[in-house]
């Protein structure tokens, strides 16, 4: 059957076939025209584990999430599909924990682990897996991405986005990435891992097609954080939460603090959602929440102002996503934010 053939048999009033894609759309990842990279990863996590079953649960979450858009008409004939969540990276992230683990309870503790040859193998061996996993996100996003798919990556831990960086360094001269989160994330090999959770935006400034990052929400960081920040000469602009709060209590609203947002970025953007970024209320079980933050339409907000502002979003990641024991809270958010960030990418590129 044919895509077009799916669309006409397809109903999309009905609950969501939960043998069927992602948001139990009948589509393909050949078909569909936004493909959706998981990455079941949460190897460097600092406080909570978790976010390694984000992907899964966002996926059956998101049967839950009513696809009518009033912002975008039949939104939901783009077509989007997920990948099937791959069990090497699982099964190799859950081993690579374990080690990664040891080796954080023993700084915590204030061991040596230079004196220690087994510690330093563990490192080791974390960060030669991290490698492992950035190369076959590359490959995974480049494959789709030379198909002329938009792609959306969704862990995860945050240090999943680096491989999508790296091919999108392929596929543009320059970009910016604009940062929704919590947390900085710009300690250098955060507790002695290259590619940390806490790393990522770090990383991102080795790779020279970054233009820029613009972060937003951020309200949980370090001097030396802070300190890279200063001294970045424009290639890091920071819009911390506490400013953002505090213009608010002088008078200005978010729809001017977003067209300044966006002022600050180029033509073509990359988003990356932490999901901590939002109000600790929208995501009780993520790795490391944060009080303070944003509100579930205040972002959409924000990605809906990208998307008319005729800049392109050439990929989005969601991250952090984790539920509780009894509890898909997290999932059920975030399948509505991806489903969201998935068609205002498209509208951003054309699509529609």
């Amino acid at each position: 059957m044919s895509k077009l053939d799916k669309i006409k048999k397809f109903d999309p009033n009905n609950l969501g076939d939960s043998s069927s894609n992602i948001f139990g759309l009948p589509f393909t990842c050949e078909e569909a025209d936004v493909v959706i990279v998981p990455v079941p990863w949460d190897v460097t996590v600092s406080y909570s584990d978790g976010t390694i079953n984000g992907p899964s649960a966002v996926f059956n979450a998101s049967f839950q999430v009513d696809l009518y858009d009033p912002s975008i008409t039949d939104a939901w004939k783009l077509g989007i599909a997920m990948e099937e969540i791959s069990n090497d990276v699982k099964s190799r992230a859950e081993l690579l924990r374990t080690k990664a683990k040891v080796f954080i309870a023993a700084i915590t503790n204030g061991i040596d682990t230079t004196q220690d040859a087994d510690l330093e193998k563990d490192k080791a061996l974390v960060n030669a897996g991290s490698e492992w996993m950035n190369a076959w996100v590359k490959q995974r996003c480049l494959e789709w991405m030379n198909k002329g798919k938009l792609v959306a990556l969704l862990g995860g831990d945050h240090s999943t986005p680096f491989g999508m960086l790296q091919a999108l360094a392929e596929k543009y001269p320059a970009f910016a990435i604009l940062q929704i989160d919590a947390h900085a994330d710009l300690r250098p090999a955060f507790e002695g891992f290259t590619y940390s959770h806490a790393s990522i935006m770090y990383n991102a400034l080795t790779i020279p097609q970054v233009s820029k990052i613009v972060q937003v929400g951020i309200r949980d960081f370090c001097q030396q954080e802070a300190e890279l920040i200063q001294n970045s000469n424009g290639r890091i602009k920071t819009f911390f939460d506490r400013d953002i709060k505090q213009d608010r209590y002088l008078g200005k609203n978010w729809s001017q603090q977003v067209q300044e947002i966006i002022a600050e970025l180029p033509e073509e953007i990359y988003i990356s959602f932490d999901i901590d970024g939002l109000d600790p209320k929208l995501c009780p079980n993520t790795g490391t929440p944060v009080a303070g933050g944003f509100e579930f339409e205040e972002i959409a907000y924000l990605i809906q102002e990208i998307s008319k502002s005729g800049k392109k979003i050439i990929a989005v990641d969601l991250n952090e996503v984790a539920t509780g024991a009894n509890d898909e809270w997290d999932a059920n958010v975030g399948a509505r934010m991806l489903y969201r960030m998935c068609n205002l990418m498209a509208l951003s590129n054309g699509r529609f």
